[in-house]
Protein backbone atom coordinates (compact mmCIF):
# COMPACT_ATOMS: atom_id res chain seq x y z
CA UNK A 1 0.00 0.00 0.00
CA UNK A 2 1.42 3.17 -1.06
CA UNK A 3 0.83 6.66 -0.15
CA UNK A 4 -0.94 6.93 -3.58
CA UNK A 5 -3.95 5.50 -1.25
CA UNK A 6 -3.87 8.30 1.18
CA UNK A 7 -6.89 10.83 -0.17
CA UNK A 8 -7.00 14.32 1.22
CA UNK A 9 -10.66 15.06 2.30
CA UNK A 10 -11.78 18.34 3.20
CA UNK A 11 -14.75 18.14 3.32
CA UNK A 12 -16.50 19.14 6.95
CA UNK A 13 -16.68 16.13 9.50
CA UNK A 14 -17.16 18.79 12.76
CA UNK A 15 -16.75 22.24 13.99
CA UNK A 16 -16.01 22.60 17.81
CA UNK A 17 -14.93 26.35 19.53
CA UNK A 18 -13.10 27.16 22.30
CA UNK A 19 -13.27 31.13 23.60
CA UNK A 20 -10.96 32.02 21.29
CA UNK A 21 -10.32 29.55 18.03
CA UNK A 22 -12.55 27.63 15.96
CA UNK A 23 -11.05 24.23 14.93
CA UNK A 24 -12.83 22.00 11.93
CA UNK A 25 -12.00 18.23 11.97
CA UNK A 26 -11.83 17.20 8.16
CA UNK A 27 -13.10 14.01 6.51
CA UNK A 28 -9.15 13.30 6.14
CA UNK A 29 -8.50 13.26 10.13
CA UNK A 30 -6.81 16.60 9.61
CA UNK A 31 -8.15 19.58 11.92
CA UNK A 32 -7.52 23.27 11.05
CA UNK A 33 -7.59 25.73 14.26
CA UNK A 34 -8.29 29.47 13.68
CA UNK A 35 -8.48 32.30 15.60
CA UNK A 36 -11.75 33.46 16.13
CA UNK A 37 -10.62 37.42 15.76
CA UNK A 38 -10.45 36.08 11.82
CA UNK A 39 -14.16 36.00 12.05
CA UNK A 40 -15.57 39.01 13.60
CA UNK A 41 -19.43 37.65 12.83
CA UNK A 42 -18.53 34.49 14.88
CA UNK A 43 -16.60 36.28 17.29
CA UNK A 44 -19.30 38.15 17.95
CA UNK A 45 -21.95 35.64 18.18
CA UNK A 46 -23.64 34.08 21.09
CA UNK A 47 -22.14 30.45 21.91
CA UNK A 48 -26.15 29.00 21.06
CA UNK A 49 -25.48 30.68 17.50
CA UNK A 50 -21.96 28.93 17.23
CA UNK A 51 -23.48 25.63 17.54
CA UNK A 52 -25.99 26.42 14.83
CA UNK A 53 -24.35 25.43 11.41
CA UNK A 54 -24.45 23.21 8.89
CA UNK A 55 -21.94 21.92 5.63
CA UNK A 56 -23.06 23.24 2.59
CA UNK A 57 -21.15 23.61 -0.83
CA UNK A 58 -20.86 19.72 -1.13
CA UNK A 59 -19.19 19.25 2.52
CA UNK A 60 -16.44 22.03 1.76
CA UNK A 61 -18.55 24.62 3.51
CA UNK A 62 -20.15 25.67 6.94
CA UNK A 63 -23.00 27.63 6.98
CA UNK A 64 -24.57 29.66 9.88
CA UNK A 65 -27.82 31.14 9.26
CA UNK A 66 -28.43 33.05 12.52
CA UNK A 67 -25.27 35.29 11.81
CA UNK A 68 -25.23 35.14 8.04
CA UNK A 69 -21.78 33.64 7.69
CA UNK A 70 -19.77 30.95 5.42
CA UNK A 71 -16.20 29.69 5.71
CA UNK A 72 -14.60 27.40 3.35
CA UNK A 73 -12.49 24.74 4.46
CA UNK A 74 -10.27 25.59 1.31
CA UNK A 75 -10.49 29.37 2.97
CA UNK A 76 -9.06 28.28 6.43
CA UNK A 77 -6.66 26.26 4.96
CA UNK A 78 -5.53 29.03 2.74
CA UNK A 79 -5.40 31.07 6.24
CA UNK A 80 -7.63 33.60 4.41
CA UNK A 81 -9.46 35.80 7.37
CA UNK A 82 -13.20 37.44 6.90
CA UNK A 83 -13.13 40.37 4.20
CA UNK A 84 -12.97 43.69 6.69
CA UNK A 85 -16.54 44.98 5.69
CA UNK A 86 -16.13 48.27 3.39
CA UNK A 87 -16.88 51.75 4.87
Amino acid sequence: MGISAIRADERVKDVRFTDETISVDLMDGRTITVPLVWYPRLLNATPQQRLKWKTCGGGYGIHWEDIDEDLSTEGMLRGAPAPKPKG
